[in-house]
């Protein structure tokens, strides 16, 4: 049976109709992995109670969040509302963390809208006052958008924010030093860069060009999700920001990036979304994982126990 990739779930209606039925959660329910390591819960970032009930009486000392930035770039939401809503999750996620905690929030900036909502956001964060800026990250993406008469826009905007005294430990990239030069005299002895180096390979800057973004040819492909972030990045984040059995907040779970990586790292996921469907992708994708070795379904689907790999039938496919 041929395998062909999903259409976004977000804009299919009737696809979406034929998929509820197969989800195991409802708005307020909560997954328990099996294993004990990790739950997943269909709810409300804004809802305190609801993301308690994920929480429990745990305690976060990372939060990754990657909320739907997309409304704002398709006009689905004005930046005043999108920002509210953005405030009220923020304040959920504080009081749910740990005192020494790590805060990264992926974001972006329409570059024909004043480049909102990324400056709105970091205002929002400088008014709340509950963590305190650390870093501003840009991940090269290998494909863009623009036209002829503008720059290329390649780039994802991710913020690090902090409390208290976290963890944290540099990160080495697979990039080799190359390049030779900064000279400092170290006990009287002339010195340049790659001797002084603790590693061969280069330390990620904020800057991150090494990451490759996800397509439908890499096993790590989730189809029917539109904004998957790949798994190299938040194994970056978790490596450096957090320590195994440590748990890691995500409420915007979508392809359950997060969920996995903590799973490949052996860190303990907290992670929830609004909608069934994601919810049910994030807990297929684990265990697709524990069954497989596999990451993703790359020309698959998650849903191929459901629908078959033939979808050349369903709509805007």
């Amino acid at each position: 049976m041929k395998n062909n990739p999903l259409p976004r779930l977000d804009e299919d209606p009737v696809l979406r109709e034929q998929l509820l039925p197969h989800c195991r959660l409802s708005l307020g329910e909560v997954w328990q992995d099996p294993a004990g390591r990790h739950r997943v819960a269909c709810a409300d970032a804004t809802n305190e109670s609801q993301v308690r009930s994920l929480i429990c009486n745990d305690h976060a000392s990372l939060a990754i969040q990657d909320p739907p930035y997309n409304l704002i770039a398709f006009d689905l939401r004005n930046i005043d509302s999108f920002i509210e809503w953005c405030a009220d999750w923020v304040r959920v996620s504080a009081q749910v963390m740990s005192p020494d905690a790590a805060f990264y929030v992926w974001l972006g900036a329409d570059q024909n809208q004043h480049f909102q909502p990324l400056p709105q956001f970091m205002m929002l964060m400088q008014q709340l006052n509950l963590f305190e800026s650390r870093s501003f990250i840009s991940m090269r993406n290998q494909r863009g958008y623009g036209t002829q008469k503008n720059w290329m826009a390649v780039r994802q905007e991710l913020l690090y924010y902090v409390r208290g005294n976290p963890f944290f430990e540099v990160q080495y990239t697979d990039i080799p030093k190359i390049l030779r030069g900064y000279y400092k005299n170290i006990n009287g002895r002339k010195t340049e860069n790659l001797e002084r180096g603790r590693s061969e390979n280069i330390r990620p800057g904020n800057v991150w060009v090494d990451v490759q973004q996800v397509f439908y040819r890499m096993e790590e492909n989730v189809s029917g999700c539109y904004a998957q972030k790949p798994l190299k990045s938040i194994e970056r984040i978790l490596l450096a920001s957090s320590q195994p059995e440590d748990y890691v907040l995500d409420l915007f779970a979508h392809s359950g990036s997060t969920l996995l990586a903590c799973e490949r790292l052996q860190r303990r996921c907290l992670t929830s979304d609004l909608d069934p469907i994601y919810c049910e992708i994030a807990i297929r994708r684990l265990e697709h994982y524990r069954e497989t070795g596999k990451t993703g379904w790359q020309n698959g689907h998650p849903f191929e126990d459901v629908l078959g790999g033939d979808t050349e039938h369903l709509p805007n496919n």
